[in-house]
């Protein structure tokens, strides 16, 4: 395939048109040519008429349904909603059914991205199972192809087996990626504790909860030396604490879910189920924290927090719904509402293009000639409805469901292959 991209806006510091308008030479899935004045009979020529182009965006901790779920989420569904979303790669939680937490499963990841527009790199159980009990054969799911490792969305309450992980991973330089809970102290709440769950009614989850096994982590990051991502964190305190880590120079990163850059746990006066979401949307006093963690430096990248759930589990009276909310096609065009005017555009790209890659010790893209195509292509500027009728996943469970945007992707370039999103 020959493929001319003209007209782009480059988003990528690592090029010398970084911020300036050129054109892509493609062929045969290899950045062959850059420049201003292109000249080439490509038999395919995709115009992005001064839109963007990035090196290709990459989700973490993804949680899909394949194996044992697909009635939630399968591989086919999921490549649909993350390329509509933007990105060419996600990270793909473990919690499946089996979980994966051993060789053979990461393999079925692996395999299931053969010929798929979108890379699925699997993440693997820290505990057999995720049951937070009995630690799994890290090493050999690393040797096959496992980028990270995770109990998901079943964070690792034991302290012990999470420091055997972060020891076990650090000879290698893995990562252990934990979404910080303590299910004690949250203790069944269903959103935020504060003035909105005590006018509701319902039992709130402590900022604490969350605090309190931020902390731990990051004693034994620092106990070990080993690598740490704090998966979506969501209060002030638990910024304060990773900024703090940061600056002892430990090995220690954070994400955070785009809906908590969003909203409040405002959004749930109306109980509406699809904002119930771990972590539980917090203050505005947390958003703005979290927005301030970005822009420092703190946290590091801005994850979908993608959590399908059927209509049978997220419709129902708020105690008895589900946690969870899809998010995929929406992270971006979410986050450039929440940052537009806090972050510059090139910084906001950079939490979903190269953060994500440097948490995950992943080569980092760049646009250069040479390379294989890995690109995203949007436009910040560009109106756009999310109609529920153009929900790609198989779970419809989202609050933003016809809701009005603006900026999204427009194309996707990987390898011999062009996606275009518009039109």
């Amino acid at each position: 395939m020959q493929l001319l991209i003209k007209n782009a806006t480059f988003t990528d510091p690592a090029s010398k048109y970084h911020g300036d308008k050129a054109s892509i030479f493609i062929k045969n899935g290899k950045i062959e040519r850059i420049g201003k004045r292109l000249k080439t009979s490509a038999a395919k020529v995709f115009d992005a008429g001064g839109a963007y182009v990035s090196p290709g965006w990459l989700d973490i901790g993804t949680k899909v349904g394949d194996p044992g779920f697909e009635h939630r989420e399968d591989f086919r569904s999921v490549e649909k909603a993350a390329a509509a979303g933007g990105y060419t790669a996600i990270a793909c939680l473990p919690n499946t059914s089996p979980a994966i937490h051993s060789k053979s499963e990461v393999l079925y990841v692996k395999n299931s991205a053969k010929n798929s527009l979108v890379d699925f790199l699997p993440i693997g159980a820290v505990s057999e199972n995720c049951a937070g009990k009995d630690i799994t054969e890290m090493y050999d799911m690393r040797a096959a192809g496992a980028v990270a490792f995770s109990d998901g969305k079943k964070p690792v309450q034991d302290s012990g087996l999470i420091m055997r992980a972060l020891q076990y991973v650090q000879p290698f330089g893995g990562v252990i990626l934990n979404q910080p809970l303590d299910h004690n102290v949250a203790q069944n709440g269903q959103l935020h504790e504060g003035v909105v769950s005590t006018s509701l009614g319902l039992r709130g989850i402590p900022a604490m909860a969350e605090e309190l096994i931020v902390q731990r982590d990051i004693y034994l990051s620092e106990y070990t030396d080993s690598n740490l991502h704090l998966l979506n964190i969501s209060t002030a305190e638990s910024v304060r604490l990773v900024r703090l880590a940061k600056k002892k120079g430990l090995k220690v990163t954070a994400s955070v879910a785009a809906l908590n850059l969003a909203f409040t746990d405002g959004a749930l006066h109306d109980f509406d189920s699809n904002f119930k979401v771990l972590p539980p949307l917090r203050s505005e006093k947390d958003r703005k924290a979290l927005i301030a963690g970005l822009k420092d430096g703190t946290i590091d990248c801005i994850a979908s927090n993608h959590t399908p759930m059927e209509a049978e589990v997220k419709e129902l009276e708020f105690s008895y719904a589900k946690f969870g909310a899809i998010g995929l096609q929406t992270a971006f065009s979410l986050s450039l509402a929440a940052l537009e005017k806090q972050l510059p555009l090139e910084d906001i790209v950079g939490k979903f293009a190269f953060g994500t890659r440097k948490v995950l010790g992943l080569p980092v893209p760049s646009i250069s000639e040479g390379d294989e195509a890995n690109l995203t292509l949007f436009d910040p500027g560009l109106e756009w409805t999310f109609h529920k009728k153009n929900i790609l996943s198989k779970s419809k469970n989202t609050p933003l469901a016809g809701k009005k945007f603006k900026g999204k992707a427009i194309a996707l370039v990987r390898g011999k292959r062009l996606f275009e999103l518009r039109g």
